[in-house]
């Protein structure tokens, strides 16, 4: 059996465009957008389901569970199976998902539905390292980067899409939708994506080992999840908590204005191609240390003009910015560093990578919400701050 690290990589059929890029791009935001629906829903949900306050938050909880398994047990068939077969194949399982959700009357089906939304929206990290695989090696992190301003395109604006159609429609509407979107997209990729199949022939037991394996053997693997745990750490516990800030007598903001104001953060996402292009220069380092202190003083921002002074919510404005533009960046450095490993194993790695930070941003809303809940808001900020503060002291020890 082969090593890990040591199959070659299959040359892609066609080569990548541009047309491919944004094709990508697009689907990536409409996918990972399936994530995010129902946080802001929460309320009417668990109304019509007839769940109590105390435990709506599972409806969130349980779609984050299904990601992280569909990260650890799906992502790595993209260094398996051909990958536009495997793409399609979860997206048409993720619209009946949504289908499900949308109509579930029961809350036990809704819930279980909620868990395979989650699953099947892991797609979009098979298509990041797919392509990353198209790519030529000269403009990976150019390529990956624009991909990824789709994705987190999609993470912002699936909010504020979602508060505004349950407004109009109802929140049925919101996952209906969603099915329609995630059947259309599957169709459009069967007929348009390019074939890649991997050479590797391991079995899915053993692909599933390797994963651990590569964990304990990349050092760049390991520090770039550190980085990014804290970073993305940060992104959840701010955005976790900044409704709530905003909903407060403070600002007193309704939930269709507090949709707009996510729209802000959308704005961020303009900083992950120019992170694909410092990486292809060779500037990952210096890279990174931008990255990082624009997350922390986004935070020193906030800290210095609080809820109480004049121009505080500009000033909130700025840090959703600033912290979208870091945390981008730094995720768009990392996975430019971590698909160097090797073409055999990107689906690997990427499964590996995703699932450690997701689980330090499921923490970081976590702590968010206690340190709100107990110490207020600028208690919270000054949490938040020390997540990048760590990162960059970590990565002073990084001498290479």
């Amino acid at each position: 059996m082969s090593s890990p690290l040591s199959s070659p990589a299959v040359p892609a059929v066609r080569p990548m465009s541009g047309w491919t890029t944004l094709l990508l791009a697009v689907a990536c935001g409409i996918i990972v957008a399936n994530l995010y629906y129902a946080q802001p829903l929460i309320g009417p949900i668990s109304g019509d389901l007839k769940l109590a306050p105390e435990v709506a938050g599972v409806i969130v909880t349980l779609t984050q569970i299904g990601y992280v398994l569909g990260l650890l047990f799906l992502v790595p068939l993209g260094d398996r199976l051909e990958n536009r077969k495997l793409v399609v194949g979860v997206l048409m399982l993720t619209a009946g998902a949504l289908a499900v959700t949308a109509f579930a009357r029961s809350t036990p089906v809704f819930l279980a539905a909620s868990v395979c939304v989650g699953l099947g929206s892991v797609v979009a990290q098979i298509l990041v390292p797919f392509a990353a695989n198209l790519a030529p090696e000269a403009t990976r992190g150019r390529v990956v980067g624009n991909v990824m301003s789709g994705l987190f395109a999609g993470i912002m604006l699936a909010r504020p899409i979602a508060s505004l159609v349950a407004d109009v429609f109802g929140w049925h509407a919101v996952f209906a939708g969603s099915a329609v979107a995630n059947l259309l997209l599957a169709g459009f990729l069967m007929r348009t994506l390019p074939r890649r199949q991997p050479q590797s022939s391991m079995a899915y037991l053993a692909l599933l080992r390797s994963m651990w394996d590569l964990l304990c053997t990349s050092k760049l693997l390991r520090r770039r999840a550190v980085y990014h745990v804290f970073a993305f750490g940060t992104f959840s516990l701010f955005w976790t908590t900044v409704p709530l800030l905003l909903a407060s007598p403070a600002f007193g903001m309704s939930q269709s204005q507090i949709a707009l104001f996510a729209l802000a953060g959308v704005a961020g996402a303009v900083a992950a191609p120019v992170a694909g292009r410092m990486a292809d220069r060779g500037l990952v380092r210096s890279g990174t240390f931008l990255a990082l202190g624009l997350v922390a003083a986004a935070l020193v921002l906030a800290i210095l003009v609080p809820p109480a002074m004049s121009g505080a919510l500009a000033a909130l404005v700025v840090t959703a910015i600033v912290i979208d533009m870091g945390v981008s960046a730094n995720l768009i450095l990392s996975q430019r560093v971590i698909f160097s490993i090797g073409a055999d194993v990107r689906s690997r790695v990427n499964g590996v990578f995703m699932a450690l930070f997701f689980a330090g941003g499921a923490a970081g809303s976590t702590l968010g919400v206690w340190t709100y809940a107990h110490g207020g808001w600028m208690t919270t900020l000054w949490v938040a701050l020390a997540l990048p503060v760590l990162a960059l002291l970590y990565a002073f020890t990084d001498k290479r």
